[in-house]
């Protein structure tokens, strides 16, 4: 059934005390595309459970992605929403076709990254063995330039080829898109993933070098109405969770966007004020940055602030986790962070999650990355299931309002 798709005003705040949120009204049909959802455990759940958790944490902090190129390399509009699926810890992937004809794969859709990749038939890692693999004798449509690529996790390395296909996002059809098939994947990491590949979101300057990302392709080939995409995060539901590119559906939030301007256009990071509970200062006293992170999904901060909001919740840790009494969670406060003057609460309900043994384990964890900012908060998915966002490149700034 036809219902309404809302386009974001390009007026700024200072022009308007309310934001004028309708600049055309399209039907539904004509500028979202639902597919449908599953919930599936995370890798974090398949490692816990098959006793590797452990020492994978020793060896493998944090999950922020960077990407640098081995060899030297030459440099009609829609709305689309896609469906994702919930993962318990929480990961959230939906599907990408690539290639001619279209070959279909799960992916993380990643704010903290800029690349796109997916395993290959070249590929001898089990991680590859139990996933979709790309044939590129199989798509009329694949480019090979010959080079090699490595995209380097702090959780594990993938490398491959860089290469060049049509790649449909929803019913949006990306042509001539660079991505990476691997050649070899860490086993550990992926083989106990349940998504094939990454489509990164994040700028240009985080991108594979003499490479555009899939969103800028989006706009620079004229696919979308505006130069936005937002992501709307399901807490409970095994489906429901969806992320849109071109516009943004109200549906999906409460009130009005509130907007705010990046820090730099790198990551998408933005100022925040302060985090409190209960009123009272509990980290980034002075202030601080945020990162918003889709592909992280907890709420990752520097250390001693991380240990100093721990010690404001009744637990304790074992080993670099913070285990709290699930009968405690109704009683706990919640973590308020202010961001550009407007405070944004997460519940303990939100941060406190289930372990598979029964225990219940904090979703705040130190950072122990090298990425800079050291300094800044990583706002995975624990924060982004409160709070539908709205990544708009047109203007770079982040648009926050309370979920429904």
């Amino acid at each position: 059934m036809p219902r309404n798709c809302y386009f974001l005003s390009t007026w700024t705040q200072e022009r308007s005390m309310k934001w004028l949120v309708i600049l055309g009204l399209v039907t539904l049909s004509e500028c979202l595309v639902t597919i449908p959802l599953r919930k599936v455990k995370s890798i974090r759940e398949n490692l816990r459970e098959k006793g590797f958790l452990k020492n994978f944490l020793d060896e493998h902090p944090h999950d922020m992605i960077r990407s640098r190129l081995t060899e030297n390399s030459a440099p009609q509009k829609k709305n689309t929403t896609l469906p994702l699926r919930n993962y318990l810890d929480k990961v959230y992937v939906g599907n990408i076709s690539i290639g001619t004809p279209p070959q279909q794969f799960s992916v993380v859709f990643d704010t903290g990254s800029s690349d796109t990749w997916v395993p290959s038939i070249y590929c001898q890692s089990m991680a590859c063995v139990t996933h979709n693999t790309f044939d590129p004798f199989q798509s009329t449509t694949f480019r090979f330039p010959g080079f090699i690529v490595e995209l380097q996790y702090a959780t594990g390395a993938v490398t491959g080829f860089l290469g060049y296909d049509t790649i449909q996002v929803g019913d949006l059809i990306i042509k001539d898109q660079a991505f990476a098939i691997s050649q070899s994947e860490d086993d550990v990491v992926f083989e106990n993933a349940a998504f094939d590949g990454i489509v990164g979101l994040s700028f240009p300057s985080m991108a594979i070098e003499g490479t555009t990302p899939i969103f800028d392709s989006l706009m620079n080939q004229s696919l979308i109405a505006q130069t936005v995409f937002a992501f709307y995060l399901s807490s409970n539901a095994q489906e429901g969770s969806v992320v849109m590119f071109g516009g943004v559906d109200k549906k999906y939030y409460k009130g009005d966007l509130k907007w705010v301007p990046l820090s730099q256009p790198h990551y998408w990071q933005i100022p925040l004020d302060k985090i409190t509970i209960r009123g009272s200062s509990a980290a980034c006293k002075n202030g601080c940055q945020g990162i918003l992170d889709t592909g992280t999904s907890l709420l990752m901060g520097p250390k001693n602030q991380v240990y100093k909001l721990h010690k404001r919740l009744p637990g304790i840790y074992l080993r670099n986790v913070y285990l709290i009494q699930c009968q405690d969670i109704n009683s706990l406060p919640d973590i308020t962070f202010t961001i550009n003057g407007t405070d944004y609460p997460v519940p303990a309900r939100v941060y406190v999650q289930k372990s598979f043994n029964g225990f219940c384990l904090s979703g705040l964890r130190a950072r122990t990355d090298t990425f800079p900012p050291k300094t800044a908060w990583i706002l995975g998915d624990v924060f982004l299931r409160m709070y539908f966002t709205v990544f708009d490149r047109g203007q770079n700034r982040i648009g926050l309002a309370p979920a429904v």
